[in-house]
Order: structure tokens, then C-alpha cells, then sequence
């Protein structure tokens, strides 16, 4: 085990099952049903990753997800939410999270998550800040696979354009985006824009100056 999950949810039952599964597979646990309950009880140092749900009352987690950014605690965030869209994503990821999930989500594939988290932040050491996820050969290899095209779909996919709005940018047909995105789903073993919008950010794979997109 490697420190205590924060599970953050306004929901009892969600933060119920959660803390049980954990519990289950060794892992101490810490729930909060709030930001400002999490944050008076948050200890970075015993911290071994945060599981955080964008919608809550008052700061959402988004919000908390960027409070934590500025103060440079390094501890690996992976969001969870019902109502996931691409531009959450993108933020989401911009602001350091080490994963972002939609709900429901299958518990091997969460615990799969929070192992991996975690493990990439036992790397740089204590209080290091969380950078993206090195990019693994087999992800880089199916990126690679896509078109000239299909990366300019992808980078305007990661700015929460839709498809209307990409053919009107790109001066390309929308039924050609649609095509376009189909194939990057494909291709990035992706289910949906938001999975590959979260692809290519957690994993560098566009490059800096995708931080800029808006």
C-alpha cells in the first residue's frame, strides 16, 4: 500500500461503496463528502492518491483539483464523474489529473487506475509535482498510426469543438469529421471523444502547445 486514497463524493452511497472496495484490496482510506471537509483533513504526506468527483456542492472538484495544483502538493488526482464531456476532460487533465473516469466504472478498471497513479508518483519522489504519464511504446505506436488529418481533428477534439465547428475550422466537410473522429477512436482503442481527449492529454502525446487550447 502506498499511503491513503482521499475519496471525495457528495454522495454517501457512491463514497460507501468506494471506501469498501478499497478496504477490500488494502488500501487505507480517508472519505470526504466535501472540498472543505477534504481540504481540513487532507495530508499530502500520508497521501498516496486522491479520487475526486467533478460535481459537488460548493467547490466543485474541478475547482479543488486546481487549488491543489497551486499549491504544489504532487499528489496524483484521478477524477470521477456521471456526466463526463470533452471539455471537462480537457480541463481536468490541463490541471494535472492523473486520470479521469466516467461512472459507472468497472472496479478492476478503477483499481487499475489508482495503481498506476500512484505508482507514477512514487517515482519522482516525495512532493514532486505530477507530470503527464510517460507515454507508453504501445500508446505512441497507435498515435503514430493516425493521418496528418486525423491529428488536427484530434487536437480541435481536445478543445471541446464539435464536429460542425471542426469542418467550419478545418474547411473540411462535417460528415469528413465524423469520419475523422471515427477513425481516431479506432485507432487511439478509444470508446468515446472524451477517453481520447484524455488519451492525448495525460499522455503529452500533442505536444505543449496543446496547453494552450481554450
Amino acid at each position: 500500500m502506498s499511503g491513503c486514497v482521499y475519496v471525495v463524493d457528495d454522495d454517501e452511497v457512491v463514497r460507501e461503496s468506494l471506501e469498501a472496495l478499497l478496504l477490500a484490496h488494502g488500501h487505507g482510506v480517508v472519505a470526504c463528502a466535501t472540498a472543505a471537509d477534504f481540504l481540513a483533513r487532507f495530508d499530502p504526506a500520508a497521501a498516496g492518491c486522491i479520487l475526486l468527483d467533478v460535481q459537488m456542492p460548493g467547490m466543485d472538484g474541478l475547482a479543488l483539483l486546481e487549488t491543489l495544483g497551486l499549491r504544489r502538493q504532487g499528489v496524483p488526482v484521478v477524477m470521477m464523474t456521471a456526466h463526463g464531456d470533452v471539455p471537462m476532460a480537457a480541463r481536468a487533465m490541463r490541471a494535472g489529473a492523473a486520470d479521469f473516469v466516467e461512472k459507472p466504472f468497472a472496479a478492476e478498471a478503477l483499481l487499475a487506475g489508482l495503481a498506476d497513479a500512484m505508482a507514477r508518483r512514487s517515482r519522482p519522489g516525495p512532493g514532486a509535482e505530477t507530470g503527464p504519464a510517460p507515454i507508453d511504446p504501445a500508446v505512441r505506436a497507435r498515435f503514430d498510426g493516425l493521418t496528418p488529418r486525423e491529428r488536427e481533428v484530434l487536437e480541435r477534439m481536445v478543445e471541446g469543438l464539435p464536429n460542425k465547428r471542426i469542418a467550419s475550422r478545418l474547411a473540411i466537410a462535417a460528415g469528413t469529421v465524423k469520419a475523422h473522429v471515427q477513425a481516431i477512436l479506432a485507432k487511439l482503442e478509444a470508446c468515446s471523444r472524451t477517453e481520447a481527449t484524455v488519451i492525448a492529454e495525460q499522455r503529452g502525446l500533442l505536444g505543449p502547445r496543446l496547453a494552450l487550447a481554450a
